[in-house]
């Protein structure tokens, strides 16, 4: 995805929110979005997830996206499991499918009892869960979230942290503001910071940003030497004993000598680089 010379403003007078805004989002990437209040972050998410149009310039290459915005609207004539369904629909899932992802997405949130709830009578937590559930149930290939974690419990957060790194190691694409400057800095965000309505890169830019996807085959446990949150194994990765591992390029070597030196040693079957500069050695 790509966004050229992108520009927004409200009216056709009215001040630039948004201009001259160059980005590329690729695959596998997670972003996080930096700025003060009103600098325009929310509006480049909205941009992004398609829920705004730009005034000026193109974004191409949209993928299949899901979206949790600032505040979630819970108005709509739904209770909460109906509501999950119908999103699970319109992203693409059958309706089967889309039952038992709102079951699953229900439970792991700890809502069930709410399921036939109406979203005006849910607390502002639950229906926050029920707005990050709906983009997560049918596995996006972007996933952007604008504050998601405001209004979640302690558990839920860590939920919604492990999902996004699930979602970036198989392969999808999450951008993402929080207040939280901790948020997923284990995972090595590349971040980009709104100011004056301009786009810069700013700490953990592009060269911090070279990731490296290795995919192994074998049995038994993954390496507990691999990096935390870095790796989906089995159905999730595409095949049972499949490992896809996703780790910044300074730790690639590390992560393929615990593969390699596992009992009993993991088949490295593809090795490849996903952005910034290229890693050293043989994983080039």
């Amino acid at each position: 995805m790509r966004l050229e010379a992108v520009g927004r403003r409200y009216r056709a007078r009215g001040p630039w929110v948004l201009r001259g805004i160059d980005l590329d989002v690729p695959e596998g990437a997670l972003l996080r979005v930096e700025g003060g209040n009103g600098s325009g972050k929310s509006t480049l998410l909205r941009l992004l997830a398609g829920i705004d149009v730009p005034t000026t310039g193109r974004i191409t290459g949209r993928p299949r996206t899901a979206y949790v915005p600032e505040r979630f609207a819970a108005t709509l004539p739904f209770d909460a499991a109906g509501y999950l369904v119908h999103m699970g629909r319109v992203h693409g899932l059958c309706g089967r499918q889309a039952a038992a992802r709102t079951e699953e997405w229900l439970e792991r949130f700890g809502i069930t009892g709410f399921a036939g709830t109406a979203l005006d009578r849910l607390s502002k937590g639950t229906a926050q869960k029920v707005a990050v559930a709906q983009a997560l149930l049918a596995e996006p290939e972007l996933l952007v979230l604008d504050e998601a974690w405001a209004g979640l419990d302690t558990a839920a957060r860590a939920l919604l942290d492990e999902a996004v790194t699930e979602r970036v190691a198989a392969g999808g694409t999450a951008v993402y503001v929080d207040h939280d400057p901790r948020r997923l800095a284990e995972a090595v965000p590349r971040r980009h910071r709104v100011a004056a309505g301009r786009l810069t890169d700013g700490p953990g830019g592009a060269d911090e940003m070279a990731r490296v996807v290795i995919e192994a085959e074998g049995t038994g446990e993954p390496p507990a030497a691999l990096p935390p949150h870095s790796w989906t194994a089995g159905p999730a990765a595409g095949a049972p004993g499949l490992l896809r591992i996703r780790v910044p390029a300074d730790r690639a070597d590390a992560a393929l000598r615990a593969l390699l030196d596992a009992d009993p040693p993991w088949h490295i079957r593809a090795v490849r680089s996903t952005g910034g500069t290229s890693p050293s050695g043989a994983v080039r």
